[in-house]
């Protein structure tokens, strides 16, 4: 099995981090992965987005048009990659972040209010978390115990005291998958 997954959003909202866990996390489940980021000048507020490819074959190509999920933080990336889901897909947002939500009939989209629970949580930053939750559950492609075990090594060790937190945050994501839109339906 192999997916696919663009995730985006602006600098700071943990885009990378997002993408390096899932990715290290492939590597602990001992699958095939690739990782290839993409980001603006900018240190905070710029785009940013990257490419997840977890396989359990050889990844033959880092360079994608397609994707099998793309996860969209903020509505300039939904604008910009929405039509980049295959048909049948999987179109994941933050609700909190979108203002015009997607419309495509061909895919599944499924609204996950990140940024409402990163500040129930207390912490705005694990938004991230949230939403790698909620992926989790949709594709099944590693385990949240892979997961936790990549976030000690993809988070600096002055971030380990926020592993429970991010844990916590992974499993609130969860519950949010299973409740998917049709297109053209508000996700509130």
């Amino acid at each position: 099995m192999t997916h696919e997954i663009l995730i985006a959003g602006f600098g700071g909202q943990g885009i990378l981090s997002l993408g390096m866990t899932l990715t290290y996390a492939g590597m602990i489940e001992g699958k095939e992965v690739s990782w290839m980021p993409s980001y603006g000048p900018e240190m905070r507020g710029g785009t940013a987005n990257c490419i997840v490819i977890i396989s359990d074959n050889k990844v033959s190509s880092p360079i994608l048009t397609r994707f099998d999920m793309v996860v969209a933080m903020n509505q300039p990336s939904l604008e910009k990659f929405e039509s980049s889901v295959k048909p049948g897909g999987y179109l994941l947002y933050d609700s909190t972040k979108i203002v015009t939500p997607p419309a495509r009939a061909d895919v599944t989209t499924l609204p996950v209010p990140a940024g409402d629970e990163a500040i129930a949580l207390g912490n705005p930053r694990v938004a991230n978390m949230v939403v790698l939750g909620a992926i989790l559950d949709i594709l099944e492609v590693v385990p949240v115990a892979s997961v936790l075990k990549a976030l000690k090594q993809v988070l600096p060790e002055r971030y380990h005291a926020m592993l429970p937190l991010n844990e916590e945050a992974l499993r609130r994501g969860t519950k949010f998958s299973r409740t998917p839109c049709e297109a053209g339906d508000s996700p509130m």
